[in-house]
């Protein structure tokens, strides 16, 4: 039996396929460019062996087409997909856990579009899809915010007029959800201790980025609010920033709401600062030559500083820092520039640890800290496919525990 993970963006569609005994992913891949002449599939197998086929495919259901003859080719029998997981990005404070899609989750992701329009109808799209496609299997939606639906209301609301959050919902989500859940499982397990004992700041940084506060095991802070622009720098986001600065810009550049969520969402961050690069590794290797790549490592590294400070204060007793997602596993330089001056909060890095925790080199964990630092630092390869295929699993057979803590999750163990 197989268990099937679909990650659908605007022009994408990830996938990958878990044998549901070992919850092992067996192929895996990555459609991109949905809708342009010159889309194309990148079918990834554990050995490291890659397949593409290059094909127009003008929506997310000629996609997933492609994709289940690619996998048929890989010899998946698709009478074998019992269940597809779904990642949904927003679930706002609708969804606290992950749930069997039905028609009435299938609206309310529909309505939740409007605070999240550049990814439910994604979602959605991929969805609709599976279920035309794979009509036996069972549909589960894993939303990203879910994991945040433990803040407390001082730390989600915010402090405008109390009738926009009544009316218009308006309040921290967060995101990453999954990303955050993984590791700190992996965190309290690699630290010895139950999760709900646990205390951590986990750090998502790829190019969407986020921090979370974790309290005995669940979210109790994140940074990333009603939408995926605040917190720390990001590729293309900008983080936090003063509401005053986009209305001041509207007005004198007479810009209309979507050619500012355009700049907010796409031309700001690293590309923003640098007027070229979104990619941390272009921006690392013309920091020597190129004044604005330096400033803008600087400026990151202060932005993950102050939230790390925060959140310490926050907590009051810190177990470990986490370092996850591309950057956070694979930017050992980063890394260091992160923890550079913490050292007086007790955060200690180990240069030659931390040289050498490199997801890309196939470490999936370390502790990266100094022996004597009393917060450990950790560095943990995320996993969402596989909260997303447990997921499934356990909704399927009955097991499912909304309750993160009582999951009987493998990687736990």
């Amino acid at each position: 039996m197989y268990i099937l993970a679909l990650n659908c963006g605007s022009s994408s569609l990830k996938y990958q396929v878990f044998d549901a005994d070992s919850k092992q992913a067996i192929v895996g891949g990555n459609v991109e460019k949905i809708g342009l002449p010159d889309s194309f599939v990148t079918q990834k197998y554990p050995d490291g062996t890659k397949q593409k086929k290059e094909t127009s495919m003008q929506n997310h259901n000629e996609a997933l087409n492609v994709v289940l003859f690619m996998l048929r080719e890989a010899s998946i029998d698709l009478n074998e997909i019992k269940g597809v997981g779904h990642r949904v990005v927003m679930g706002g404070d609708k969804f606290a856990s992950s749930v069997e899609i039905n028609d009435e989750v299938i609206k309310t992701i529909d309505e939740l579009s409007a605070i999240a329009p550049l990814h439910n109808p994604s979602a959605l799209m991929g969805i609709v899809t599976a279920k035309q496609l794979l009509p036996n299997a069972t549909q589960v939606a894993v939303f990203d915010t879910a994991f945040h639906q433990t803040m407390p209301d001082y730390a989600y609301r915010y402090a405008v007029p109390s009738a926009w959050y009544r009316e218009l919902g308006v309040r921290r989500y967060g995101f990453h959800g999954t990303s955050h859940l993984y590791v700190s499982k992996r965190a309290a397990a690699m630290l010895g201790k139950p999760a709900n004992e646990c205390n951590l700041i986990t750090l998502h940084i790829g190019s969407g980025a986020s921090a979370t506060a974790i309290r005995n095991g669940v979210s109790v802070d994140t940074s990333l609010g009603m939408t995926p622009l605040s917190g720390l720098t990001m590729g293309t986001r900008p983080g936090d920033l003063d509401p005053g600065v986009v209305l001041y810009v509207m007005n004198r550049l007479g810009l209309t709401a979507d050619q500012m969520q355009k700049h907010l969402n796409k031309d700001s961050g690293l590309m923003g600062i640098t007027e070229c690069f979104a990619d941390r590794r272009d921006v690392e290797g013309n920091k020597d030559e190129n004044d604005l790549c330096r400033l803008a490592i600087d400026m990151e590294a202060h932005n993950v500083k102050k939230y790390i400070g925060a959140f310490m204060a926050e907590l009051g007793h810190v177990d470990a820092l986490v370092f996850t997602a591309g950057v956070g596993e694979n930017d050992d330089y980063l890394r260091e520039k992160f923890c550079s001056g913490l050292e007086e909060l007790e955060i200690k890095l180990d240069k030659e640890k931390n040289a050498a925790a490199l997801a890309r080199k196939g470490v999936d964990q370390a502790i990266i800290s100094t022996d004597d630092s009393r917060v450990k630092i950790l560095m943990i390869a995320t996993n969402e496919e596989l909260v997303i295929v447990e997921d499934t699993l356990a909704i399927m057979n009955g097991t499912y525990n909304p309750n993160h803590l009582e999951m009987d999750y493998s990687f736990v163990k």
